[in-house]
């Protein structure tokens, strides 16, 4: 019977672990995310393992993310910024599950110039992750951002998460393309066009007006024969672009960004910094994640 190991980040919006055998990485399974089965989470947990666990127990379970937050499996607590990985891994639930040792990692929590708290789990770990992947990003002084549902933005001083300010741009984006007149309530399918009405929503949100800009993306449609996947970019870009501006502003960072996350997204980030005159970097979050969790090796299974 082979020994592994179980990691994984459980988001939100889905789960994702890893078995990991003699130090790579043998398997994925993927299943529901925490927004979906909150306190059956332990429940939703073994279906997604099942096969691995007909084959014998783990040695040990990782797992971060909303996995530890209030309404999930086991309340993790908050490490407060600044924090190193040291800090934050000293943080971690821990305990027993069948006999096998289970860790669930803390999020971090910190408070604005401005007073505002604000709060993260899972962003932590791709943070540390990467540090662990290139040290020099745990020297001198980083601007990281983590675009998502909820998108982080990031400072990080001397290998210390610093603070941090969360915009929630994915979720905004979702409510208008489902629950508003602005949007038409579909999936982009015409690349083409979708990517003109992103660049052309960059583009008014360099004006810096979101509130003043967002009903084009209805009476384009309506007046100048504008398509549904035109509207849809347009509405990302506008939200996406205003976004760069306003926060860049509040932390008055001037330096290159590094993105962390998913290829596509991070690209559109990556396209809306260079809008406003910003470079960018992008790394994988998936491989971020579990060098935060402790493995080093390749991803792709």
């Amino acid at each position: 019977m082979t020994d592994y190991a179980v990691i994984g980040d459980w988001g939100t919006s889905r789960l994702r672990l890893f078995r990991v055998e003699n130090g790579v990485v043998a398997a994925r399974r993927d299943g529901p995310g925490i927004g979906a089965v909150g306190r059956a989470a332990e429940g939703a947990f073994v279906e997604t393992i099942a096969p691995w666990l007909e084959q014998g127990a783990p040695e040990s379970i990782t797992l971060c993310g909303m996995v530890g937050a209030r309404d999930g499996w086991v309340e993790a607590p908050y490490a407060d910024c600044p924090a190193d990985a040291a800090a934050w891994r000293k943080a971690a639930v821990r305990f027993d599950w069948r006999g096998v040792p289970l860790a669930i990692m803390a999020g971090l929590a910190c408070e604005g110039a401005d007073g505002i708290p604000d709060v993260m789990r899972g962003e932590e770990t791709q943070i540390f992750g990467a540090i662990d992947r290139d040290p020099a990003l745990g020297q001198g002084r980083h601007l990281i951002v983590l675009p998502g549902t909820h998108n982080k933005w990031s400072l990080v001083e001397d290998g210390r998460i610093v603070a941090f300010r969360t915009v929630p741009t994915g979720e905004l984006f979702a409510l208008l393309r489902d629950h508003s007149t602005l949007s038409p309530k579909v999936e982009a399918t015409d690349a083409t066009e979708e990517a003109a009405g992103f660049a052309e929503g960059l583009e008014k949100a360099g004006v810096g007006k979101l509130s003043q800009s967002l009903f084009a993306a209805r009476a384009m449609r309506l007046r100048a024969g504008r398509s549904a996947d035109w509207a849809l970019g347009y509405l990302s870009g506008l939200l996406i672009g205003c976004e760069v501006a306003e926060v860049r502003s509040s932390l008055g960072e001037d330096a290159d960004v590094l993105l962390i996350g998913d290829k596509r997204l991070s690209a559109r980030y990556a396209q809306a910094l260079e809008a406003q005159g910003v470079g960018s970097t992008a790394i994988d979050g998936d491989a971020c994640a579990l060098a935060g969790l402790g493995y080093f090796g390749d991803v792709t299974a």
